[in-house]
């Protein structure tokens, strides 16, 4: 669970070749059919997810009435109380967790329109999930939406956009002097671990109030919640007020709830799995655009296909993943290809792309906590030249180059 595999580590230090393909040469090798959309399918997946949460909610809130009676059953006297009670609540955090990140995917692929043709069925769904794990819908749909117009661009893209060795008062690589990475980067164990968590407990929120991993084009102050804000245009602040509504009445339910049934009670049984949804949550959206082994581009050289070619396909919990999180990281590069493409149908997608793409298409099975600490460190930042870029590491090092004729190309 501690190594890479065997797909990433074959493209590290491997000459990169930029993709020339077309949408439309992407797009002949999808069967049509796959286009369509099951309404049925769809909200059956959909009440499922609904189904599970609400299992695992029923479980958790008998924790501590079954507890004594399972713990009697056990030979380890005092002990087995305690033993059983964190052994069970921990099952429910890890559980519901994933149960609620599913319920966030459901809403994402509401937000792109994929449960049935009717917007306002689709936008419905999607704005009661998201408010309940406190995601302001039409906002998030917003935002995202241009993020899937521009992924991979340097200027352009919404999400995860690298910083460049200027923004961080770094000098010059050329002048070799001077040039202390460890002044910049702190990388002290402790210090990554405590800025590891802080990013999967809280950067889904610190996104939505701050723009923190969001485009630094925009200005300090950009946030989710203000109509006026730059992320949104004009005929989009009606929604954006829906969007802040939503949470403001979600906020007052969730205090009526924990006035029925107590502080404690509301943190094991919603606030823990919401925050661990959010790791979730942050995890696959990290992971998707943030790799050594994968280009950004500035204006000359990207096209909407380099851009969502450049992102990668992670088997992220097996099964789980694909059952809860609804494809969304299995099937990633076909999303970003196709996003209006039913959820359902992006397995079979990735395996036509497969043909199309070949060595352009990027997948890696490395265990997740592996390539979030090797993504987290190793994405520092990028160079502030050049128009086809790869992440460099704390120490200015580069996993990925351009292959010689095609950087002596982009040079002339």
């Amino acid at each position: 669970m501690f190594q890479d595999s065997e797909e990433y580590l074959s493209r590290r230090f491997t000459p990169f070749v930029p993709p020339n393909l077309t949408i439309s040469d992407i797009r002949k090798a999808i069967p049509p059919e796959l286009h369509q959309k099951s309404m049925a399918r769809g909200l059956w997946v959909g009440f499922r997810n609904v189904l599970c949460v609400a299992g695992f909610y029923y479980l958790g809130a008998s924790i501590e009435s079954v507890t004594p009676v399972i713990a009697a059953y056990l030979p380890f006297g005092p002990i087995s109380t305690s033993l059983v009670r964190w052994t069970l609540w921990t099952s429910y955090w890890f559980w519901q967790g994933v149960g609620m990140a599913g319920l966030w995917c459901y809403g994402h692929e509401c937000g792109h329109g994929t449960i049935s043709d009717s917007n306002w069925l689709n936008n419905t769904l999607g704005y009661i999930l998201h408010t309940s794990l406190f995601t302001p819908y039409f906002a998030w749909r917003a935002t995202h939406r241009a993020h899937h117009k521009a992924v991979g661009s340097m200027e352009r893209d919404e999400n995860y956009v690298p910083a460049v060795r200027s923004d961080l008062g770094l000098k010059s690589e050329k002048t070799k002097q001077g040039l202390d990475y460890h002044e910049v980067f702190e990388d002290t164990p402790i210090y990554t671990l405590v800025m590891m968590l802080v990013m999967q407990l809280l950067g889904l929120q610190l996104y939505f109030v701050a723009n923190t991993m969001g485009s630094p084009s925009y200005p300090k102050g950009t946030n989710h919640f203000s109509p006026t804000s730059p992320l949104f245009k004009r005929h989009e602040r009606l929604a954006i007020l829906a969007s802040d509504l939503g949470l403001v009445l979600m906020g007052y339910l969730l205090w009526v709830y924990t006035a029925h049934v107590g502080s404690a009670a509301m943190i094991k049984l919603y606030f823990i799995p919401y925050l661990l949804s959010n790791h979730w949550i942050v995890l696959i959206t990290f992971l998707h655009h943030c790799d050594p082994t994968l280009p950004h581009y500035r204006k000359n050289e990207w096209t909407f296909v380099r851009g969502a070619v450049g992102t990668v396909d992670r088997p992220i919990m097996g099964w789980i993943g694909r059952f809860f999180f609804h494809n969304v990281s299995h099937d990633h590069v076909a999303h970003h290809l196709f996003s209006s493409i039913p959820f359902y149908n992006q397995p079979l997608v990735t395996e036509h792309l497969k043909t199309v793409l070949g060595e352009h298409y990027n997948y890696d099975p490395t265990p997740c906590f592996r390539a979030l600490y090797r993504s987290f460190t190793e994405c520092a930042f990028v160079e502030d030249e050049g128009d086809i870029i790869f992440y460099k590491n704390r120490k200015g090092e580069a996993v990925r180059f351009l292959q010689p004729d095609v950087e002596e190309q982009l040079s002339q």
